[in-house]
């Protein structure tokens, strides 16, 4: 996949280019399906696919102080596009600036002009341009005037309940909420937050007996406070794991940490980038008695974690 983060770095439009147009966050089976649908009509047309996408989040920009946390950064939305198989990734740097634009102007100057576009494929929500003023009528009106083809795409549903649609926002709501096997289903994959392995307080091992990788987050997406069955990803292999994340209440610790024990292995970890799949939610956070307690119970954690890894 070619990955273009600027306009002025297209130096001619694409092929028969086939677009379409999002922020993806999370890249969910929605913006799969609609991924899949480009690449088989851009094969079709002897032409190019193209996913166009903005860094940072317009929400960032254009709404102030409270945007909703990301399931995917920057770095693993780009590597997840470029797995569905898409040719071309067009990022482009989001400003108020650019949130200035038109409809019209975008579709005419962006899309036709810069892109070459001949056909677009968007989601039955899709609204774009200033103010979000352009809408589907405006889409199709723009196709007949320019030539350009307009293909609709139903929005994904699946029988959970609760769950009316696949999209970015239920995701966010099943993470924090900490159901991550129905996360899993909208996602198409597990759930992973990213970091770098920092100095702990140096409990686990020597107080516990089960040494921990305590993570400083990348990710603003958290699941829910708990004890998790993980996989990690660290050192060029996968591991199974046993993830905590909270406060730690047996110590009355005022801290938000992240920590893992990664089953079956014995080495160091300090400064490693490692990422951590959440497969499953084992139990709530709990204070306990004391450290022979608190210790007991891992042990259990860890058969559990076990059985449903396996």
């Amino acid at each position: 996949m070619d990955l273009i983060e600027s306009l002025e770095k297209i130096e001619q439009p694409y092929p028969n280019a086939v677009v379409t147009i999002g922020n993806f966050d999370g890249v969910h089976i929605g913006h799969q399906a609609l991924f899949h649908q480009v690449i088989a009509k851009a094969d079709a047309v002897e032409g190019t696919s193209v996913a166009m996408t903005f860094e940072p989040h317009p929400a960032r920009v254009l709404n102030g102080d409270n945007p909703p946390p990301l399931i995917t950064l920057y770095e693993q939305k780009v590597e997840l596009i470029a797995r569905s198989g898409i040719d071309v990734l067009v990022v482009i740097p989001f400003t108020r600036k650019f949130g200035e634009i038109s409809a019209t102007d975008f579709v005419e100057k962006i899309l036709l002009e810069r892109i070459g576009m001949k056909a677009v494929v968007v989601g039955k929500d899709y609204a774009f341009g200033k103010n979000r003023e352009g809408d589907l009528d405006m889409l199709h009106r723009l196709s007949d005037r320019f030539g350009f083809e307009v293909l609709v795409t139903d929005w994904i549903t699946l029988p959970i309940p609760g769950i009316d649609r696949v999209s970015s926002t239920r995701i966010r709501e099943l993470i924090l909420d900490g159901r991550m096997e129905e996360a899993k289903k909208l996602l198409g994959r597990d759930y992973q937050v990213r970091g770098t392995v920092v100095k702990g307080r140096d409990r686990g091992g020597k107080l516990l007996g089960f040494p921990t990788a305590n993570i400083h987050l990348m990710d603003e997406l958290c699941p829910k406070a708990g004890v998790y069955a993980v996989t990690v990803e660290c050192l060029g292999k996968r591991f199974w794991g046993v993830a905590n994340i909270g406060y730690s209440p047996t110590f009355d610790d005022p801290l938000f940490t992240v920590e893992v024990h990664l089953l079956d292995f014995n080495g160091k970890l300090y400064g490693e980038k490692i990422r951590v799949n959440f497969v499953c939610r084992i139990r709530d956070e709990i204070r306990f008695s004391g450290i022979r307690e608190l210790s007991d119970q891992i042990r259990k954690d860890i058969l559990k974690a076990r059985e449903i890894l396996a």
